[in-house]
């Protein structure tokens, strides 16, 4: 995948597909370069033989094919910076994904469209509880479909194409502004 925004996408999709409710999306840019991606929800978990071998292409929950490459490019794109991909399960509790990239390192895949990425999944899964924050040493940008819901009430939808474009917009400009913010320096 060209863009990190796409790997969180996958394994969001994977979350949702292992049933969860809650998904946490927390990137934390330091001012040293680095970038961590923390990935966790309330899904079914998985078992610790699974956990042990679902960065193989060849291990996969879907039936319609027999490979599966979300988890593997997303470990490639880590350690191809130098960074690491590391998982936790529980069954029952859930899947915690944590992947650091050396923003720094010319292989570094680019971010990309964050704030598109989270209002598609929002969009795509809006009974989902997302909690998204983005922490650099410029700022934060962040979300939440908790409180998105409480202003929003029960009557609004958050699959609403005008909720998308509010959700996506929003983003943009917190994100333009913490790129903004990197231009100045």
């Amino acid at each position: 995948m060209k863009e990190l925004s796409l790997n969180i996408l996958d394994v969001a999709q994977n979350s949702i597909s292992a049933g969860a409710t809650r998904l946490d999306l927390t990137l934390t840019e330091g001012e040293s370069g680095w970038l961590t991606v923390v990935i966790a929800d309330n899904g079914r978990g998985m078992s610790p033989e699974f956990l042990a071998k679902v960065t193989d292409p060849f291990t996969t929950t879907r039936t319609t094919r027999k490979v599966g490459m979300g988890l593997a490019l997303y470990l490639l794109a880590a350690e191809q910076t130098g960074g690491t991909l590391r998982m936790e399960s529980t069954p029952g509790q859930g899947t915690t994904v944590t992947a650091t990239f050396d923003r720094k390192h010319l292989d570094c895949p680019p971010l990309g469209d964050l704030a598109g990425t989270v209002a598609l999944l929002i969009q795509g899964s809006p009974e989902l509880e997302v909690h998204y924050r983005h922490t650099t040493p410029r700022g934060e940008a962040e979300l939440s479909t908790e409180e998105l819901k409480a202003v929003l009430g029960d009557d609004i939808s958050l699959a609403e194409p005008e909720i998308f474009t509010w959700i996506q917009t929003y983003l943009s400009e917190q994100e333009a502004q913490l790129e903004g913010a990197v231009q100045e320096r």
